[in-house]
């Protein structure tokens, strides 16, 4: 086996290329046949329609579920059920969300062989999303109309123009399928604005028929309320007499009313400036307003806990303090006519004070040949000066030293005439030189 492949590898290298190819052939052929591949492909999601004809629906051939044109899904098995059709509808992964429970089906033919599809309108956002194995009912959905259908419903006179009509139709479009189709697309916006007003008139059949149920409820309770309606009516009599009386007053208004209205403009252009303003601060406060809840909430066992001391102590101590704190108003009146006075004494205190003892820039003051000590200071070096000056002493206490200036002359003569200070002359023997003291 080895030496046949070895021999013979070019072609067995073309069969393998062969058969993947044929893989890939195969596989995009059964792709496009709509065959879902288990493993890489997810489930469609099945929904059903009930119609009461499935006339030339046929499974397995292509035939289509379309909304606005767009294909969603394809068309699964179709059953009976109680004389109706059954027909399945396989929607696509993607589309699984798009139909809801009020959705309706139409079946419509692609060619003129009934190659049939069904276009789908998908539903209104408000009705729930149609969930799997839901059954759109016969009453949203419609089938096929053939044309000896609509044409039995004619009389013979009608069927034999409307054919004459249709045939001369033919003759005439012949080779002309372009310029319809130019005609077509000339005609689309007015198709557009018919359908907008198709779906006013639809919307408006629903107001008027609403309308009729409310006037209906409205007259039945109107009727069992005419005593009421008479006193209405008498109010209303009274009130419209009291506006004509009022004439003169409306009309005055009414002439006032363009100045205010100017007014009001021009309030509100420099409101809108103030609330151009404002915006940036309403934005920067945002953040603390959206952590107000987590605040209060925080703070509600604090609250909790506070509301009986608050309730049971501080509110009678309120009570009760009420009748003092009345009394007090007097005499705090008089003392806040004397507050300035006080105001004044207490700032020359404070200026004497500074003047007795400030010292600007301090012991560690960066200016010292400039620093002014102030009076405390100088009192303390008077008394430091005072103990040393009388720092002598003795037994009976402290002596003051003395300098006396005299002439000679006169301590000898003070002696003479006091024999008791002749001490002196043992204390000042210079009294007594000659070359220091003269005796002349």
């Amino acid at each position: 086996m080895k030496k046949a492949v070895k021999d013979h590898w070019r072609d067995f290298a073309a069969l393998i290329a062969l058969f993947a190819i044929s893989i890939g052939v195969g596989g995009y052929i059964l792709s496009q046949q709509r065959l879902r591949f288990p493993l890489i492909e997810e489930a469609p999601k099945r929904i059903k329609a009930e119609f009461s004809t499935a006339q030339a629906v046929t499974p397995g051939q292509g035939q289509t579920v379309r909304v606005s044109g767009v294909k969603i899904g394809d068309v699964g098995k179709v059953t009976l059920k109680e004389g109706r059709a059954i027909i399945a509808l396989d929607i696509d992964h993607k589309f699984r969300n798009l139909v809801r429970e009020d959705a309706t089906a139409l079946l419509r033919p692609k060619t003129a062989l009934k190659d049939m599809f069904v276009e789908l309108d998908p539903g209104d956002p408000p009705a729930k999303v149609a969930k799997e194995g839901f059954v759109i009912p016969v009453r949203n959905t419609l089938p096929d109309v053939n044309p000896d259908e609509f044409l039995s419903a004619l009389d013979v006179d009608t069927r034999e123009y409307l054919k004459l009509l249709i045939a001369g139709a033919g003759k005439g479009l012949k080779g002309r399928g372009d310029d319809l189709n130019a005609v077509f697309k000339a005609f689309e916006p007015t198709h557009r604005d018919l359908a907008r007003v198709t779906s006013k008139v639809a919307e408006r059949r629903e107001n008027l028929r609403r309308l009729i149920r409310n006037l209906n409820v409205l007259n039945g309770e109107l009727a069992n309320k005419d005593d009421d309606l008479a006193q209405l009516v008498d109010s209303a009599s009274r009130v419209f007499r009291a506006f004509a009386s009022e004439d003169t007053n409306i009309t005055r208004a009414i002439d006032e009313l363009p100045e205010a209205l100017q007014q009001t403009t021009q309030t509100l252009t420099k409101v809108e400036t103030f609330a151009e303003v404002l915006r940036p601060s309403l934005d920067q406060l945002t953040p603390a307003v959206r952590k107000l809840d987590a605040a209060n909430r925080a703070l509600k066992p604090f609250a909790e806990e506070t509301a009986p001391i608050i309730r049971d102590e501080i509110r009678p101590f309120a009570r009760d303090a009420r009748p003092l704190v009345s009394e007090l108003r007097a005499p705090a009146r008089r003392l806040a006519d004397s507050t300035p006075d006080l105001t004044t004494a207490f700032t020359v205190l404070d200026k004497f004070f500074n003047l007795l003892s400030y010292n600007e820039n301090g012991k560690e003051g960066p200016e010292k040949a400039d620093r002014s000590e102030g009076y405390l200071f100088w009192l303390a070096w008077l008394n430091h000066n005072g103990a040393a000056l009388f720092s002598s002493s003795s037994n009976t206490g402290v002596l003051r030293p003395a300098a006396l200036q005299v002439t000679c002359a006169t301590v000898k003569q003070t002696i003479a005439q006091e024999p008791e200070l002749e001490f002196l002359q043992g204390l000042t023997p210079v009294l007594f030189n000659e070359r220091i003291c003269p005796a002349g």
